[in-house]
C-alpha cells in the first residue's frame, strides 16, 4: 500500500436544537467550524493534524444552491471562513456542486489530490441552519451572518451549481421544480409497475420508513427528538400528518428544518503516520463510483433508477465485495422511492434486513441536512466500521431528482486508493435509448404516473404523464376543481385522458 493512500483519520458531527438550554442561534459557518473541530479531534492528534491541512472543501447550502434566500447575509467563501475559525491556511479552497452526492465528489476530489501528493492532508465538512432561519424571523431577529474572506494565497474553485440535465423546460412548466413532485411522481411510477393501491403501497412505504425511526430515536445527532413509529401512523394522513403531495403525507418527506453540520479529516498514511494519528482510527475507501440519470421526462421507466443501481454496482466490483459482505448500509432517503431503488429493487434487501438501510436515522428523522446529509452518514459508518474492524458498510448517495447517485464502500481494512469511477458507468448508461416524446401532446392518452400537490393540506394542482394512443409520452397539468377532485377520490394511474396543448403548459381532463 503506497505511503501515499487516502484514509479517512477524523470524523465529526454537530447539532444545534432550538430548545437545548445552550442554544446559540449559530450561522452556517459555525456549525461548519463546530463539526470540523470535533472531526480533527477525533482524529487523537488535532494539534499536529490541523497544520498539515492545506485542501479544503465545503458543500453547497440550500441558500447557496438556490434553494432558499437567507436574510441575514452568509459566508461568501465558507471554505475560507470555516478554515478563518480553525488557523488553517489552506493552499487550495473548494466549494462543491449542488446535490446529495457531493461528499462523495468531493471526497474522491480531496482524496485524489492526496494520492497525487499535492498535499497532506484535506478537511471537508458541510451545514444547515434552517430551523435557526425560520426560528430567527419568526422572532423578527436579524443577525447579520455576512462574511467576507478573500482567497489570499490559496486557489479558489467553485465548481458551479450543476443542475445541467437535471430538469428540462418542459417539466420546468408543467410544475415540476420541488423535490417532492419530482419524487412524487417516480413513486407512483413504481407504484404502477408493481400494480398496488394507493393503501397497499402507502403501507410498504410505511413499513420502509418505519426502521429508519427507531435508529433516529437512538442517534444523539439526530435534529430534533424522534420517537420511533409504525408503519400505519406514518403513511396514515392526518391533522399532524398532512399531504404534501400524492403519496407522500409529511412523515414520508425529508426534513429541511434543522441545524446540522457535519465534517471529514483525510490524510496520506505517510502524514498520519508522523502526526501520530492511531491506526485503529482509519478508514479506507474499498469502492466508488458516481453516475448520472436522465432528466425526468427522458427515461424511459419514472419510477426506476438505474443510475443508483450502476453505481453501487461498480463500487462493489471495485471492492471486490458484494451486498452480502456488507455488516452496515446507509441509503440516502429523501424519500422512500430511492431507497426502493437501490436497496429493495437493485439489492435484493428487505426492509427489515437486520443490519438496517440507514445508521443515522434518515432525511426525514434523523435530519434532511441538504446536500450534506451524507456527509453525516460517512462520519457515523466510520465509526461504525472502527467498532468492527475488517467489516464493510456501503453509503450510497442520492442527488437532484433521482439525478445523480454515488456510492462508496469502506472498511477499516486497509486498501489502496482506488478512485471513484464514473466514466466507464455513465457511457453503459447512456447507450440505452431516451424515452419518445410526442412531437405534439394531443388528443387521447392513458397515465402511467401523476401526482396531485398540496398546499396547506389542501390540493391544488395534479400533473400527470403518460403515453398518448397516437404514440410517444406526454405531461399535462390541471387546476381544475372537478380534475383535482377526481384524482382525489380516484386512482390515476391508469386511466384515460384528454390532452389539450397550451402555449406554455399542457392540460388534461379525465375521461
Amino acid at each position: 500500500m503506497p505511503d501515499s493512500t487516502p484514509v479517512i483519520v477524523g470524523v465529526g458531527q454537530f447539532v444545534e436544537r432550538i430548545d437545548d438550554p445552550d442554544y446559540a442561534g449559530l450561522s452556517f459557518a459555525d456549525l461548519s467550524a463546530r463539526a470540523a473541530a470535533a472531526a480533527l479531534a477525533d482524529s487523537g492528534a488535532a494539534a499536529a493534524v490541523a497544520p498539515l491541512v492545506k485542501a479544503v472543501g465545503a458543500i453547497r447550502t440550500f441558500e447557496e444552491s438556490g434553494a432558499m434566500q437567507v436574510p441575514f447575509g452568509r459566508a461568501e467563501r465558507m471554505a475560507l471562513a470555516v478554515s478563518r475559525r480553525l488557523g488553517i491556511e489552506p493552499a487550495v479552497a473548494i466549494l462543491e456542486k449542488v446535490g446529495g452526492q457531493s461528499p462523495l465528489a468531493l471526497l474522491a476530489d480531496l482524496g485524489g489530490r492526496i494520492a497525487r501528493g499535492e498535499v497532506p492532508a484535506a478537511l471537508m465538512f458541510g451545514s444547515e441552519a434552517i430551523s435557526t432561519v425560520r426560528h430567527l424571523m419568526a422572532r423578527g431577529e436579524t443577525p447579520d451572518w455576512t462574511e467576507r474572506d478573500e482567497p489570499s494565497g490559496a486557489e479558489w474553485i467553485d465548481k458551479g451549481m450543476g443542475f445541467e440535465g437535471t430538469l428540462s423546460a418542459l417539466s420546468i412548466a408543467h410544475g415540476i421544480r420541488a423535490p417532492v413532485t419530482a419524487y412524487a411522481l417516480c413513486e407512483n411510477a413504481r407504484r404502477g409497475r408493481l400494480d398496488l393501491s394507493r393503501q397497499e403501497y402507502a403501507l410498504e412505504m410505511g413499513r420502509l420508513f418505519a426502521p429508519f425511526t427507531q435508529v433516529a430515536s437512538r442517534n444523539p445527532w439526530s435534529a430534533a427528538a424522534v420517537e420511533p413509529m409504525h408503519a400505519e401512523e406514518i403513511a396514515t394522513p392526518t391533522e399532524r400528518n398532512r399531504m404534501i403531495a400524492d403519496p407522500y403525507p409529511l412523515k414520508l418527506v425529508s426534513r429541511d428544518q434543522v441545524n446540522q453540520a457535519a465534517a471529514l479529516v483525510l490524510m496520506s498514511v505517510r502524514a498520519a503516520r508522523a502526526a501520530g494519528v492511531p491506526e485503529h482510527r482509519w478508514i479506507y475507501l474499498h469502492g466508488a463510483a458516481l453516475a448520472n440519470e436522465r432528466e425526468i421526462l427522458d427515461r424511459p421507466d419514472i419510477g426506476r433508477y438505474p443510475a443508483a443501481s450502476a453505481a453501487i454496482a461498480a463500487a462493489f466490483a471495485m471492492a471486490g465485495k458484494g451486498v452480502d459482505d456488507m455488516a452496515a448500509f446507509d441509503f440516502y432517503s429523501c424519500f422512500p422511492v430511492p431507497v426502493f431503488n437501490a436497496a429493495i429493487d437493485g439489492l435484493g434487501l428487505s426492509a427489515d434486513d437486520p443490519r438496517g438501510l440507514t445508521v443515522t436515522g434518515g432525511l426525514p428523522y434523523f435530519g434532511g441536512a441538504g446536500n450534506n446529509y451524507s456527509m453525516h452518514a460517512f462520519a457515523t459508518m466510520a465509526e461504525r466500521l472502527r467498532a468492527a474492524p475488517g467489516t464493510f458498510g456501503l453509503v450510497g448517495l442520492n442527488g437532484g431528482f433521482q439525478s445523480k447517485y454515488g456510492a462508496a464502500v469502506l472498511s477499516a481494512a486497509p486498501c489502496a486508493w482506488p478512485g471513484c469511477e464514473s466514466a466507464s458507468v455513465q457511457a453503459e448508461l447512456d447507450a440505452v435509448p431516451v424515452a419518445t416524446l410526442a412531437s405534439r401532446m394531443e388528443g387521447r392518452g392513458r397515465v402511467t404516473t401523476y401526482t396531485v400537490s398540496y398546499a396547506r393540506g389542501v390540493p391544488e394542482q395534479v400533473i400527470v404523464i403518460g403515453t398518448l394512443e397516437s404514440g410517444g409520452r406526454f405531461i399535462a397539468t390541471s387546476r381544475e376543481p372537478d380534475a383535482i377532485a377526481q384524482a382525489v377520490a380516484d386512482d390515476p394511474l391508469g386511466r384515460g385522458v384528454m390532452v389539450s396543448p397550451g402555449d406554455k403548459r399542457n392540460t388534461f381532463t379525465f375521461v
